[in-house]
């Protein structure tokens, strides 16, 4: 019986290293979907999402631009790029539906790999997007600056305030509203509600 026992012993130690190591590649794959490896040709092409139209993957996954990004040089690298994966490529990114050919190019990062960029601005992924079309990633504060959704002109796209969803891109306001008082002492603390100021 005991000869028997060590036979059973090494099988499962074999089925344990094979669980282990698909659970590990199922993890990998399902909390970081973006690329793991370079595209030779990386695609850019514009997607309708719940922010308007905004850059997209070919398989329409949002792209984003950190505001900490020095123009074309990228300032996410470690746990930031876990978190943000950049968009790769080994060639010459491609201009898909309603993007401009003219205003992609690349960046070489620190390990020499090419990264896509667009109006400038290198591109990246958020590891929350597991669909094609999310964007969980838009106007984050991580890593030392903030995080937006692309638009085809190559400008950061923010959500309006308040219900009712909509982009804009960043432009100066035209208008401007006064608060009124109410007889109430207080305030609404500064958080933007009912004016600017």
């Amino acid at each position: 019986m005991k000869i028997q026992a060590l036979a059973i012993r090494p099988r499962r130690a074999v089925l344990f290293v094979a669980l282990v190591a698909t659970l590990d590649l199922t993890l990998t794959l399902f909390v970081h979907p973006a690329q793991s490896t370079p595209d030779a040709r990386a695609k850019v092409q514009v997607r309708t999402t719940s922010l308007g139209k905004i850059l997209s993957d070919a398989r329409g996954h949002t792209l984003y631009l950190f505001e900490a990004d020095k123009g074309k040089v990228s300032a996410c690298y470690g746990t930031c790029a876990k978190d943000w994966p950049p968009l790769l490529t080994t060639g010459k990114p491609a201009a898909g539906a309603g993007a401009k050919a003219s205003l992609l190019g690349t960046t070489k990062r620190k390990d020499g790999r090419l990264q896509v960029t667009y109006g400038g601005h290198p591109l990246y992924f958020f590891f929350q997007d597991k669909k094609p079309g999310q964007t969980a990633g838009e106007n984050l504060d991580f890593f030392g600056g903030e995080w937006y959704a692309v638009s085809a002109a190559g400008k950061k796209v923010e959500p309006h305030g308040g219900a009712g969803g909509g982009t804009t891109t960043t432009t100066t306001p035209t208008t401007t509203t006064t608060p009124t008082t109410t007889g109430s002492t207080g305030g609404g603390g500064g958080y933007g509600y009912g004016y600017s100021g």
